[in-house]
């Protein structure tokens, strides 16, 4: 089977290129964001309660669900509101 595919290449303004820099840091830093939200919630119920360090590790309580996709897409607007260079 064959596959062909196709490459594009773009030639930016000095001003584009610093939006697209600018985009690209935005979707960094949300993306960073979610994801330690889903490692501190791993993190959070790794170990057992009589044997965690107090000082380095921290629990997260018991009622708080898990961080998936649908709930952060829904917490997105307010993330917006908070900070305006993700809108």
């Amino acid at each position: 089977m064959l596959t062909l595919t196709y490459r594009y290449r773009i030639y930016p303004s000095a001003t584009q290129e610093h939006q697209f820099i600018e985009w690209m840091e935005i979707c960094r830093g949300a993306y960073n964001y979610a994801l330690r939200e889903i490692k501190d919630w791993c993190f959070g119920r790794k170990c057992l309660v009589d044997r965690c360090s107090l000082e380095k590790e921290y629990i997260l309580s018991p009622e708080l669900k898990f961080p998936g996709e649908i709930q952060q897409l829904n917490n997105l607007p307010k993330a917006k509101k908070e900070f305006p260079r993700v809108g």
